[in-house]
């Protein structure tokens, strides 16, 4: 799914009204249907709704779904509308006209704080007071109104974005300012601004409801944001054939562990091997051979010669792909042996955990790393290599730099796991959950990302599909555990389950 900036979807809207054709307020009606339809679908009729409308086309909305669950048996409607002083929009004067006329809902006027109404925490607000073009934070009457909706203790619908919430960068907003909605009901594309942590108190959960825009345009439009969804994976996976063996799928090799930490090579080489990879090739130090050939006896072993931790780079020539990091260290022959695989390194390679923390401590070791590898860093290992961030979309922001800075592909790891490629691309991912913010599991995406690197998927392809896949067994792990106690192991054991749903998905053959 592309993702585009608000003045962007507003462009799209237009082309849509010139050339589907469909006047704007027909628009408008058909949004606020969609929106009325989850309402219906999700709250009980008895539930009492409190809209707050606004002056431009979100207060549109606002009316036209008022007007329309009005004639839906069983919901009690109360409409407060902001006066700013400014008028209203046009398509929001024909709605209002329609609400006045159908006579089921009373309308009132907010022109003070004294004008706000009281409310129950039993009662339900659709906040359609300001949509996505705001370029400034609210003040004056609508900053105490937001501040009024915050503090009721109503569950809150926003509809398309909460107000006060601007679509992209929030870095100088009034965080005070913003309405914190329960569920945010958007129009065709979500925001950028949802997929940044620091708005997740504004936007609750938020539900893409299709308006019905030209698709025609919405094809021709560039963009440099995507939204993984399950369609893109099912097209990227492929399927084995009859005649292969296991030579056909790539042999990778695995480089993890030290004292203490061999877990981490156990759980990146069991998910390698559940990616599908044909063979894999495990480097260890010496202590951890004992542990590793019981734990995955699928895996070959190559020994380094040092007892305690890894202090050797082995031979890559028989290798399709190659994984560093999980578990190893930063000692300064481990650091050495990473150095001496950035410069030999001609395979497809994604680096990890210690490998990460190795490179901020060596920052000269970044211009060694070889185009189109993948780094894996959580937010913390990120900050370490590229520096800190105020928010979210600073970060993604710094993220999409350094990506194109130093050639690489880039996998930040987090809710929304975002995905930036050389050229400036930044894929967001659907799959996931809490439950996964739990130690190793970042060690299974990395084994499930060398084994697609090994199969002969493109690095892209391969750190999003990755991504997908490995959220997908997180949440089939929640699912049967419960996000508390799910464990990396678990996400391991589901990543069979997470490939066949993708693959019943493809209809192709």
């Amino acid at each position: 799914m592309k993702i585009f900036e608000t003045r962007e979807i507003r462009e799209i809207d237009q082309y849509t009204i010139h050339h589907e054709p469909v006047s704007s307020v027909d628009l408008m009606e058909r949004a606020a249907r969609g929106c009325t339809s989850w309402i219906t679908e999700n709250l009980p009729a008895e539930k009492h709704l409190v809209v707050f409308t606004g002056p431009g086309n979100n207060g549109g909305d606002g009316r036209a779904m008022a007007r329309q669950l009005a004639n839906q048996e069983g919901y009690a409607i109360r409409l407060f509308h902001l006066n700013t002083g400014t008028g209203i929009s046009h398509d929001a004067e024909i709605n209002h006209r329609r609400l006045a006329d159908q006579t089921l809902v009373q309308i009132n006027e907010m022109d003070n704080e004294g004008d706000f109404p009281l409310l129950s925490e039993g009662e339900v607000v659709i906040d359609a007071l300001f949509g996505s073009g705001l370029s400034r934070p609210l003040t004056g009457l609508a900053a105490s109104l937001v501040k009024h909706i915050n503090t009721s203790g109503c569950k809150i619908i926003s509809i398309d974005i909460p107000s006060g919430l601007m679509g992209e960068d929030n870095t100088g907003n009034d965080p005070q300012c913003i309405v914190k909605a329960t569920v945010t009901l958007t129009f065709q594309f979500p925001k950028r601004a949802f997929f940044y942590s620091e708005n997740e108190q504004y936007t609750g959960n938020w539900v893409v409801i299709p308006i019905g825009l030209h698709q025609g345009i919405i094809d021709e439009k560039k963009t440099d944001f995507f939204y993984i969804t399950p369609e893109d994976v099912v097209t990227r996976l492929r399927k084995r054939k009859t005649f292969s063996h296991k030579g056909t799928y790539g042999h990778a090799l695995l480089i993890s562990g030290q004292y203490g930490m061999m877990g981490a090579a156990i759980l990146a080489a069991r998910s390698c091997l559940r990616s599908g990879v044909g063979l894999l090739t495990t480097h260890v130090p010496e202590l951890g051979y004992q542990v590793m050939q019981p734990a995955v006896p699928e895996s070959i072993f190559s020994i380094d010669r040092s007892g305690e931790r890894i202090s050797t780079c082995p031979p890559l020539d028989k290798y399709s792909a190659v994984g560093a990091g999980p578990g190893i260290g930063t000692e300064a022959e481990t650091t050495s042996a990473i150095e001496a695989l950035l410069k030999k390194s001609g395979k497809p390679l994604v680096l990890d955990a210690d490998a990460l923390n190795i490179l901020a401590l060596k920052p000269h070791l970044l211009s060694a790393v070889p185009e189109n590898t993948i780094l894996t860093p959580h937010p913390g290992e990120f900050d370490r290599l590229a520096g800190k961030s105020a928010n979210g979309y600073m970060r993604n922001t710094l993220q999409i730099e350094f990506s194109k800075k130093y050639r690489i592909i880039i996998l930040l790891k987090g809710a929304y796991t975002s995905i930036t490629l050389p050229d400036g691309t930044c894929f967001f991912n659907s799959t996931g959950n809490p439950g996964m913010a739990t130690a190793g599991c970042g060690d299974v995406l990395t084994g499930m990302i060398l084994s697609l690197l090994a199969q002969g998927y493109a690095p892209d392809e391969a750190a999003t599909t990755g991504a997908y896949v490995h959220g997908l067994a997180g949440d089939l792990s929640a699912a049967a555990h419960g996000e508390q106690a799910l464990i990396a192991s678990d996400v391991v054991d589901q990543i069979g389950n997470a490939f066949k749903i993708i693959g019943s998905h493809d209809h192709t053959s």
